[in-house]
């Protein structure tokens, strides 16, 4: 399997191409801000033909490349319900007034083709298999994607904000809930067996197993506590 991700943009959020490998069609998750570039970039090293664009949650620096890359491509984004309106009202996600300047001139909007996610299902794209999980807190539409374990290579979970390495998303934005960040790190993550790769919205990879012994946040849910870690670092927009 094939994975090229990269950091995009003022927000440096991750976007990765995922493929079954070179010269095959590829699913792009995550072109966020000023992520364009990158995303062609990638296909033409790696000679990738995307089928679709797949997103963890709908806040400005996850989706804001969206139209470009799938008008490029004529390929359908895919999203959940509840975050589907950032994409054409990026302010009202952020909490601020339509029209404040947010990061210059950016291209907001649907692309053609958008596809609605839903808690459970599976998605089989480019010959790839995702599991999708709805997981609020940092968005009330926050999903993740699981990619099953082979004789290969583990499992790969896409966390988008939901967990980083050694913190969580942030839960201050319209939509945000700490107790519903807590509930879906204890029923998406925890189940998780260690050896699960995690490729975050942003910073460095990470596995299940080692947030599990070090993540604050992570340890204080596996624990039962209240998760008094409101003060501990958190990351995302």
């Amino acid at each position: 399997m094939l994975i090229a991700g990269f950091p995009a943009g003022a927000w440096g959020t991750n976007c990765y191409l995922v493929a079954p490998a070179a010269g095959e069609e590829c699913v792009i998750i995550d072109p966020g801000h000023q992520a364009t570039e990158g995303v062609e970039e990638a296909l033409r090293k790696h000679r990738l033909k995307p089928v679709a664009v797949i997103l963890t949650h709908g806040h400005i620096d996850h989706v804001a490349s969206v139209v470009p890359v799938c008008g490029a491509h004529d390929v359908p984004a895919w999203i959940h319900p509840e975050d589907r309106y950032m994409m054409s009202d990026p302010e009202k996600a952020l909490g601020r007034s339509i029209g404040m300047p947010l990061m210059g001139e950016l291209t907001v909007g649907e692309p053609d083709d958008v596809q609605e996610l839903t808690d459970g299902s599976r998605l089989k794209l480019a010959g790839l298999d995702f599991s999708v999980a709805h997981a609020p807190g940092h968005t009330k539409g926050s999903v993740t994607f699981q990619m099953p374990e082979t004789a290969e290579i583990p499992s790969v979970f896409f966390s988008g904000d939901l967990l980083f390495a050694g913190s969580i998303g942030r839960t201050d934005l319209p939509g945000g809930s700490h107790a519903e960040i807590l509930d879906s790190l204890g029923r998406v993550c925890l189940p998780l067996d260690d050896s699960t790769v995690v490729l975050s919205g942003h910073g460095p990879q990470t596995t299940i197993g080692q947030e599990r012994a070090t993540n604050p946040y992570l340890r204080q849910v596996a624990a039962g506590l209240g998760a008094d870690t409101t003060s501990a670092p958190r990351r995302g927009m």
